[in-house]
């Protein structure tokens, strides 16, 4: 079977005025990243992003630490779901939750997690920009078309609520298990697959190996 690296972002830029930036930091995570790959002898036939700009960013850093100029296609199914957009659809009766988006990072995430729950329970009565299943469906569509078109190692850069879709549809879990997963997932961590056209098989989640250094302990971020 075919080897699958699916890695999200690198430290994107949380509380300021365009989240979808890496960081300074985010930027060095990515090329410490390649910089693993290379030592490995790890190289890819192929390398899919999202179109955002944070997934773009985090493949040209791994290539800098590669030291290889790569081409990479890019799946819009990969993108991370509209979080502020489920936060903004929250009726009155949910004003406390809804406060927790512009509060600190800690309470962010925490009224996420609830957030996450309402959106897949199809509990949320606003507008939103597309329903929990449509997410779903997008990222099985980038998924299967991930497989179908083969490669001997493929990297893909992504987010973390679309990895935690993939991890739960490959292992067949109910929702709660994406949305757990996705609370989980730091910045440039890796889940592995062995897959071929027909199926997709997790073979690790969420490691950091390349950030696993006394001196890049304070290197590890969630954001």
């Amino acid at each position: 079977m075919a080897e699958l690296f699916m890695v999200r972002h690198g430290q994107a830029s949380f509380g300021t005025g365009n989240y979808d930036q890496l960081s300074a930091l985010g930027e060095r995570q990515g090329v410490w990243l390649g910089e693993y790959f290379a030592e490995r002898g790890i190289a890819f036939d192929r390398v899919v992003t999202g179109s955002m700009q944070r997934h773009r960013q985090t493949a040209d850093a791994i290539f800098r630490g590669l030291g290889s100029a790569e081409r990479y296609d890019e799946d819009p199914g990969l993108n991370e779901y509209d979080f502020r957009a489920l936060y903004g659809a929250l009726g009155e009766e949910k004003r406390e939750l809804k406060a927790l988006a512009s509060g600190s990072m800690h309470d962010f995430y925490k009224g996420l997690k609830q957030v996450l729950r309402l959106w897949s329970e199809d509990a949320i009565d606003g507008p939103l920009p597309e329903s929990w299943g449509q997410f779903q469906q997008r990222v099985s569509a980038a998924r299967q078309n991930i497989q179908g078109r083969g490669g001997r190692r493929v990297l893909i850069v992504s987010s973390g609520g679309p990895m935690a879709a993939f991890a739960q549809q490959a292992m067949q879990a109910p929702a709660s298990t994406a949305i757990e997963l996705n609370m989980q997932i730091r910045n440039t961590g890796i889940c592995q697959y062995f897959f071929n056209a027909e199926s997709c098989h997790l073979a690790s989640f969420n490691g950091i190996p390349h950030l696993d250094l006394p001196q890049r302990r304070d290197c590890v971020t969630y954001g």
